[in-house]
């Protein structure tokens, strides 16, 4: 038996003090996997299969690699959110309104607030009550919910004080020729457009707090409701933007009819499939995402990120080229994406598990791809009655 299968597994730091804590490990983690995954590999080379204690320390390592990089991750999703209400310079408009809004939440007093719609000439409530969320507030959700929702971050976003926004686009352009000079010239075809809607969605999110909590002047009521709205949000769209259906949500990408690339057609995603149900192929299993990548037209290939879930990103990242060279790379800096190929993957539990059928690997544009339509406005209303105490 190799001696090297006998190395234990990298130790997990169970909080890093730092990112560059976190980024040494995850480093380190790494390093460690491509020594173990070679071992086996190089058995399999020699014996036609690895040896078992050698394919359990890759998994081990494997998931110690996943493990770091969370940890990775969180650090740096902590490090980016900005601290609601820290170091800002507020109009006396705006302390005003901050007052008269924790007023309304702490104590159901509608005076401050009514009276600052007044002199805004606002239209004040809609027709199922509710009052506007101060400014930092409404801005702080949605800087929240870039970094918690991968496809967010990733797609274009539009925001409209509608309920439906219609985008036209050109499905092809103006049709040319060549001709002499003196040649007879033609009409050509006009160029052809087609209108997408887009109709806004709701969501909601109803939090319960005690009055005690409320009367509470410790308590920084502001940040109290984004951490509870963007966490219910984040949840709920990241699912909608990979799979919903369109009914009451938004439609993900993988809720678009699916078709062979060989086959694609305006309306449709394609994709290419591994060629072994439920797995990659025996040989050369990373041809399949270098065909994906590469099935993209240039403009929308310079974009393109991949999108996968940490089950199947551990399984390409055991994934060589012909040369040797780990298709999978970890990020070269904290903060930065780990690439496959040179392209940036993006992490998304969302997506689904490796399976027969499944579509388990996005690759694309997405910038150019999806499009996020928010609706201007976040609502809150107080309900001291539906729920006792």
């Amino acid at each position: 038996m190799n001696s090297n299968n006998l190395t234990a597994a990298p130790e997990i730091k169970a909080v890093p003090d730092t990112i560059a804590d976190a980024f040494d490990g995850f480093m380190g983690a790494f390093e460690a996997f491509k020594e173990a995954n070679d071992t086996r590999l190089g058995e399999i080379e020699r014996k036609l299969s690895a040896d078992v204690v050698s394919r359990d320390k890759v998994d081990r390592i494997n998931k110690a690699v996943d493990e770091q990089k969370k940890m990775l991750d969180q650090l740096t999703i902590k490090n980016a959110r900005p601290m609601l209400g820290r170091g800002e310079i507020l109009t006396a408009d705006q302390m005003e309104h901050k007052a008269a809004f924790e007023a309304y939440v702490r104590h159901g007093d509608e005076s401050g607030l009514r009276g600052i719609e007044s002199k805004a000439f606002s239209t004040g409530t809609s027709s199922d009550g509710g009052y506007l969320v101060p400014n930092e507030t409404d801005t702080e959700i949605g800087r929240r919910l870039s970094v918690a929702s991968p496809i967010r971050a990733l797609a274009t976003v539009r925001q409209v004080s509608g309920h439906v926004l219609k985008k036209p686009f050109a499905l092809a352009g103006l049709t040319t020729g060549w001709v002499s000079e003196t040649g007879a010239r033609t009409e050509t075809a006009t160029p052809s457009l087609a209108e997408l809607s887009f109709e806004t969605m709701e969501l909601y999110a109803m939090p319960a707090a005690t009055q005690g909590l409320l009367d509470d002047a410790a308590v920084d009521i502001e940040t109290w409701i984004a951490s509870e709205v963007d966490i219910a949000f984040a949840e709920q769209e990241g699912t909608a933007f990979v799979s919903g259906n369109g009914t009451n949500k938004p439609k993900g990408f993988l809720g678009y009819t699916n078709v062979a690339n060989s086959s694609w057609s305006w309306g449709n995603i394609g994709y290419i499939a591994t060629g072994s149900a439920g797995a990659f192929a025996s040989t050369g299993p990373g041809d399949v995402l270098i065909d994906a990548a590469y099935a993209l037209k240039a403009g929308h290939r310079q974009n393109a990120h991949y999108l996968m879930n940490r089950t199947t990103q551990a399984a390409i990242r055991k994934f060589k080229d012909a040369d040797g060279n780990y298709l999978w790379q970890p990020p070269a800096t904290p903060g930065q994406p780990a690439s496959l190929m040179g392209f940036p993957v993006t992490e998304a539990e969302d997506m689904p598990d490796i399976a027969a059928n499944a579509h388990a690997i996005a690759v694309g544009d997405f910038r150019a791809g999806y499009l996020v339509v928010d609706r201007t406005g976040v609502r809150v209303l107080r309900d001291p009655y539906s729920a006792k105490p």
